[in-house]
């Protein structure tokens, strides 16, 4: 599927530490808002309802401001009074966990924070753009129910060693892609278009399960699974090349001779990716984006059809691509067992999903996405959707951030 980045890039943000997307029954406390607050004051109540505490956010008076600390949900106007952009983050001064953050406070400016916070201590960091993080007082809270959600945060050095052993993963899928390309190229060539048919799917849904890397494959990406939208000749563009040309030739009843051109341009630029990969570096904070980022990206482009030129192999693909979420997720868990709570459901829910999926393969072949009747089709966007919700925490937990 083509792809032209991630879907949310690093901009001013607001949350609590339970992710962009909060995940029923899990994180749904953590209610965010963003934007100037109704009011103004210490635990003064504002139209929603809730106490709003004004805290200043800068170097010299980090966190000052929180003078009558209470339990419960509660709104917190971050105003920042320096000359520098910052981040601040809301954390227990014992463990490090974070219970919220703001990205993004501009010099002058006021947002806002809403957590919910327990019997505990509690302590704002103020981190400036180009300087060195501050925290400021500690602060106790006594009484109160349980705090929202919190996760000790992962730094840039956290996610080397799963990036790493990733691309070592990667490099052995390009090595099979390689193999099967070449398979497919070589029924092509000797006129066995049933064949090349047989060896298509294969070869495609091997790329496919390398969803987390095509961020890093740069512009190979569009030449080996690139499609015909927004070329000038659309599906009949020279520049239409790829698993997706020779699917729509295979399909469309062409010719052998010409799709060996096709077939063989696929085979060079699949072989120069592999050869090129031990020199690329992927980003260690981009992984937990990625995983979150493929199934997105197959509710967007594979139940749709868009990505489908005549095979209507759509399903499959997004099996693949579920099995290229597992790929990034055995590497990051680790990091996510402490960190982030819903993880056993999300392992369920991507259990229950492959169920679904490979109960639409028969004798080898895929039901297309256009043949499913009403009923199936909601259970697939359902059963995806709800992936794509919980797997937002796991892009927000494994974003790196600073401590220091």
């Amino acid at each position: 599927m083509p792809r032209s980045g991630p879907p949310w890039q690093r901009s001013a943000r607001v949350r609590g530490i339970g992710g962009a997307l909060l995940v029923a029954g899990v994180l749904v406390t953590l209610v965010l808002a963003d934007g100037p607050g109704d009011a103004a004051g210490d635990g003064r109540a504002a139209a929603d309802g809730l106490p709003h505490t004004t805290v200043e956010v800068s170097p010299s008076g980090c966190g000052r401001g929180w003078a009558h600390p209470r339990p419960g949900t509660q709104v917190f106007e971050l105003h920042n009074t320096s000359d520098t952009a910052a981040e601040v983050y809301l954390k227990s001064p014992r463990t490090g966990a974070v219970y919220g953050e703001v990205e993004g406070v501009g010099p002058g400016t006021t947002r806002q924070l809403r957590v919910r916070l327990g019997q505990g201590s509690y302590a704002f960091m103020c981190l400036p753009d180009d300087a060195d993080a501050v925290t400021g007082p500690t602060v106790r809270i006594d009484g109160g129910g349980p705090a929202g959600p919190a996760a000790a945060p992962l730094t840039q050095h956290d996610l080397i060693p799963p990036a790493l052993d990733y691309q070592k993963w990667v490099g052995r899928g390009l090595d099979d892609l390689v193999g099967r390309t070449g398979t497919l190229r070589d029924a092509v060539a000797r006129g066995d278009l049933a064949g090349a048919r047989n060896a298509w799917l294969p070869a495609h849904l091997a790329y496919e399960r390398l969803g987390a890397a095509y961020g890093t494959f740069g512009d190979a990406d569009q030449q080996i699974n690139g499609t015909g939208a927004g070329l000038p000749k659309g599906d009949r563009d020279p520049a239409f090349t790829g698993f997706h040309r020779i699917e729509y030739g295979l399909w469309h009843g062409q010719s052998a001779a010409t799709l060996r051109a096709p077939a063989a341009a696929l085979v060079a630029s699949v072989g120069k990716l592999r050869d090129d990969w031990a020199q690329e570096r992927m980003d260690p904070a981009d992984l937990g984006l990625r995983a979150h980022e493929i199934l997105e990206n197959t509710i967007e482009f594979e139940l749709t059809g868009r990505t489908d030129y005549g095979s209507g192999s759509n399903l499959a693909t997004a099996r693949a691509n579920l099995d290229g979420t597992r790929a990034v997720l055995s590497r990051l868990r680790p990091l996510l067992v402490t960190r982030y709570s819903g993880l056993r459901q999300l392992e369920d829910e991507l259990d229950r999903t492959q169920r679904l999926l490979d109960g639409f393969r028969r004798g080898g072949r895929w039901t297309s996405p256009a043949q499913l009747d009403r009923t199936r089709r909601e259970r697939v966007d359902a059963a995806l959707g709800d992936l794509v919700e919980r797997l937002a925490s796991v892009a927000t937990l494994c974003e790196a951030r600073r401590t220091v």
